[in-house]
């Protein structure tokens, strides 16, 4: 018995040891790439560190500020810029917030409509992608420098269209309506042709002479090689998805389709502005984000160093 035990844990036991193989030379290069950049002296860390340092807090002060507001009383707000309120903390401004609203299901329509815009995006980018780059056929660089030239087109331009289409199509209000326009993103194809002109053609040609479709090459062999890639424009777009005002503003009226960034911007109060009540909003509305962020933090900074892009 101890002899099967010792047999079913020696796949695990390399694992475990693979992993910190892995993360020792990563430890190495990360120390070869400091020793390079900064030299051997102190003095150079020293003075980047502290650079870093007084960024990070200049970065950090608003975001610790609009936490501090969402925890004070309207009056405290109005009445002084003090970090600490005259009438001590409360979560006043967060439980009306979700009592005058449907957080909970603007939250859900985020998620869906994020995840949906993000999946559909991922497949016809990379789609778009393989044909572009791993494909020949007639029209083929007229079609791409459509697509490029389509990348200076500001979003904004297309919203009147997009409308108008959508309501040819009567699906203004409803859920494809708000995913649909989100799904063609340009710059996305371009990140993915860039990445797939760097794999190995004898790969893609020794698939085609075992008798792989196009297809085939494309799902077998291309997406697993793009794998790290298409993380990254995963990442970026369900960023972006659950960010956007804008378009879900304007297609949406019923408050059970709408989109927490949408769902908050509606709850107002009679008395003017209300820095606490927005506060509170903005802070509903990062945490998702931050929640995802803390989870996939490896992957999201990788994915800006990858794709040299980064997410507002």
């Amino acid at each position: 018995m101890s002899t099967a035990a010792t047999e079913l844990s020696a796949p695990a036991t390399t694992r475990i040891s693979a992993r910190a193989a892995e993360r020792a030379v990563r430890k190495e290069e990360n120390r070869i790439k400091r020793r390079l950049m900064l030299g051997d002296s102190k003095a150079p860390r020293v003075v980047v560190f502290a650079i870093l340092l007084v960024m990070s807090v200049a970065w950090l002060i608003p975001i610790l500020w609009a936490i501090d507001t969402s925890l004070k009383t309207e009056p405290d707000a109005e009445a002084s810029a003090s970090w600490i309120p005259r009438h001590g903390f409360t979560l006043s401004a967060y439980v009306d917030q979700f009592a005058s609203g449907h957080i909970g299901r603007w939250m859900l329509n985020s998620l869906g409509i994020a995840l949906a815009v993000m999946v559909i995006t991922v497949i016809v980018s990379a789609m778009a992608a393989y044909a572009f780059s791993c494909t020949r056929f007639r029209g083929r660089n007229g079609l791409f420098a459509v697509t490029i030239a389509a990348i200076m087109v500001p979003s904004q331009i297309l919203i009147v269209p997009q409308f108008q289409q959508m309501q040819t199509l009567h699906l203004v209000d409803t859920a494809a309506a708000v995913v649909f326009p989100q799904v063609v993103q340009p710059v996305m194809i371009l990140v993915l042709k860039s990445f797939m002109d760097q794999l190995p053609r004898e790969l893609l040609d020794a698939a085609r002479i075992d008798g792989a479709s196009a297809w085939r090459v494309f799902w077998s062999v291309v997406m697993p090689l793009s794998r790290s890639i298409i993380s990254a424009v995963a990442i970026f777009v369900f960023i972006g998805a659950w960010n956007n005002f804008l378009w879900p503003f304007i297609i949406t009226n019923n408050p059970s389709l709408m989109t927490l960034p949408v769902g908050l911007s509606t709850i107002k109060n009679a008395y003017g502005v209300q820095y606490v009540s927005g506060m509170a909003s903005a802070m509903i509305a990062s945490i998702p984000l931050l929640v995802i962020f803390m989870l996939f933090q490896r992957k999201i900074v990788a994915s800006v160093a990858m794709t040299g892009m980064a997410t507002t």
